[in-house]
This record gives C-alpha cells, structure tokens and sequence, in this order.
C-alpha cells in the first residue's frame, strides 16, 4: 500500500500546490488589474498563467521525484524529461512576461502622443514588435542550448560551442544567406525608420498600407483588400514609394483630354466650387493648367491636395466626375469628338487642291458639312 500511496501523494500534491499557487496568483493579478485600469500590465501578465502552472509543477516534481520512488530503473531519463519541461516552459513564461513590458511601455507612450505625432507612434509600433520577436527568438535559442547541455553526450560540445569566439564567425557566415538576411534587413527597417506599420506605400506598382512586419516577411494590405508578401530584404535593396514618410499631406492630380475649345478659365472656378464642397479636400491648394496638347485635343490637369493617401483618393474621383458632368451639362462642345468640316485650303490654290503627280490641280470637292442640331 506504502508503495502506491507514496507516488499518489507526491506527484499529487505536487501538481494540485502548483495548480493552486498558479491560480492564487492570477487572483493577485486580477484584483491588481481592477484596481490599476490605467495600465495594462497587470491584465498582460495573466497571459502567462499556463506558463507559470507549468514552471511550479515542472519545478515541483522535478525536486520530489525521488520521493515518490516511482520508476527508480528510468529515474535519469523521468528527471531529465521534467529538466526539459522546466526549461521550455521557464522560456516560456519569460517571453510572455517581456511581451507584456513591452506592450505596456508602447501602450503608454501612444496614449501621450498620439494626437501629436502619429507618425512617431508607428514607428515606435513597429519596433516594438521586432523587439518582441527578437526577444522570443534569443529566447528560444538560450533554451535549446540549455536543453542540449542536459544530455551529457552534447554538454562539452555545447558549452565549448556557446563560450568560444567562433560562434561569432559562424553566426556572420550564416548571415550571408537569405533566411538571416531577412532577420538583418527587419532590425534595419525597424530602427532604419525606413517603413513602419501603418504606412501607404506603392511596390511593384501596387498601393497598399504596410500591415505587418516580421523578421523575415512584409505584408502589405491593398485597397482592394488583397495580402502582398514580400521579403523584408526587398525593402532594403530596392527603391519603394513610401506616402507617409515625413508629413502625410499629398498633392493629386486629374487629367481630362478636352476639345481645344474647353473654358479654361471657368474649369478653374468650378474646381474651387467642388472643392469648397468636398470634405476631403483640405484647403491648402488647386489649379488647373493645360499641360499638353495634339492636334485633336488638349491635356488639361487640375491639382488637389488632401491631408493624407486615403483623402487625396476620394478628392481626385470626385472632381474627374464632377467637372465631366459639369462640362457635359454646361459646355459639350468642349469635350473631344470628331472633327467632320472640310479642310481649310492654303491662300491661291483658288479652290483647287494640288494634283500629287504635279499636273494641273483640281477642284475639291465639296463635302456637305452636317447639320448641327
């Protein structure tokens, strides 16, 4: 009886003092987080409560185990297993609690400026987030190295690997290929400042806002909601349109193709009456030039200006259609057709048109020009 009640009490009491001490401890940090709403930290924190459970229970029965005298015959390979649990779920509980820091810090320094310098707070967004995934992934490694050190056939090759210099040597080789390029090029995007989430940009020709930066991939969602993924390392080798860099005020810009006969000058004051009603526009400037003309028509373009990408959208699709149903209504003639009058001959050919094989010219013929309803 002795023999099967030892192992009961204390692998039991072993697992249900971890489970009660893990869960008196998130009662702690409930409370903590009900008393404290301004920060999140302490709501944060609870995230590691399975971590935790797991690093008293690991702890726990890796120091009782020899108590129970259960499976004495496998005792080294039972002790090392619990070694390992330990070991994974103490790195674990570390990244949750670094997370939960971080997001704290990164919580409150938005809540002070983000009226003030969006801009700023992006940036600080996006290398909070590298900051967490190097943290995991530095982490992650110190624990596979502590594993390894656990089995004594590693152990001096482990140790001898960690302390020497070499690893250094072996870590910049490595760097040199893609995957370890990628992790380089998202620190240098990160603290480069060179894009940050949250910011429009144009790549290969598509538009979109950068919705996720990783260590080694770049998502950018496109206004028709598409998911472009991209290597971060293109972002540190190749040139990219970034509409958020500095100040977010953009000037667009509208083409119409209209007869030569278009009213210039009123089109500029229509474009002040639709702008004045645009909500979008943000008062700053407009015009309208004519920039370009063919022998059929002219190239007139008007500027607009808008406080960022998403507004200086709705202005531009909102005079092209304004001022092309203001035009239809108001002044047709000035839109592009077809010209069907007869040509206007040069001064002396007296109504004859010049012969190409240089004989006698002969008289054009009149073409009947069509009635204009």
């Amino acid at each position: 009886m002795e023999n099967l009640l030892r192992p009961l009490i204390v692998i039991g009491g072993s697992v249900v003092l971890g489970l009660l001490i893990g869960w008196a401890t998130d009662r702690l940090l409930r409370k903590a987080d009900e008393r404290h709403p301004e920060t999140p930290l302490w709501g944060l924190l609870r995230r590691g409560r399975i971590p935790y459970q797991l690093v008293l229970c690991a702890a726990l029965l890796r120091g009782s185990y020899d108590q129970a005298q259960l499976l004495q015959d496998h005792r080294v390979g039972v002790g090392r297993t619990f070694t390992l649990v330990l070991i994974g779920s103490a790195a674990w509980l570390v990244i949750r609690i670094a997370a939960a820091v971080v997001e704290t810090s990164y919580t409150r320094y938005a809540s002070s400026h983000a009226q003030r310098d969006p801009a700023r707070v992006r940036r600080v967004r996006t290398q909070v987030t590298l900051i967490t995934r190097v943290v995991a992934a530095v982490v992650g490694v110190v624990a596979a190295a502590a594993m390894l050190l656990t089995f004594p056939a590693f152990r001096a090759a482990g140790a001898s690997l960690l302390a020497s210099a070499g690893i250094l040597g072996i870590v910049a080789g490595v760097a040199a290929q893609s995957t370890l390029g990628n992790m380089f090029a998202g620190l240098q995007i990160a603290f480069g400042d060179m894009v940050r989430i949250g910011d429009t940009v144009v790549v290969d020709g598509e538009w979109g806002t950068v919705e996720e930066i990783t260590l080694t991939y770049l998502t950018v969602r496109t206004w028709d909601e598409r998911r472009i993924t991209m290597p971060v390392s293109y972002f540190t080798s190749k040139p990219f349109e970034n509409w958020s860099r500095g100040t977010p005020q953009m000037t667009g810009t509208v083409y119409w193709h209209l007869d030569h006969t278009a009213p210039v000058a009123a089109m500029r004051e229509k474009l002040r009456d639709i702008l004045r009603e645009c909500p979008a526009w943000d008062g700053r400037h407009y015009g309208v030039d004519v920039t370009d003309t063919t022998p059929n028509t002219m190239e007139v373009r008007a500027l607009v200006t808008a406080k960022d990408a998403d507004d200086v959208w709705t202005v531009r699709v909102t005079v092209r259609e304004r001022m092309i149903a203001w035009l239809i209504h108001e002044h047709p003639y000035a839109l592009p057709r077809v010209n069907t009058a007869d040509a206007i001959l040069p001064p002396g050919s007296n109504g004859r048109r010049p012969s190409p094989d240089g004989a006698a010219p002969r008289r054009a013929v009149e073409t009947p020009r069509p009635e204009r309803g």
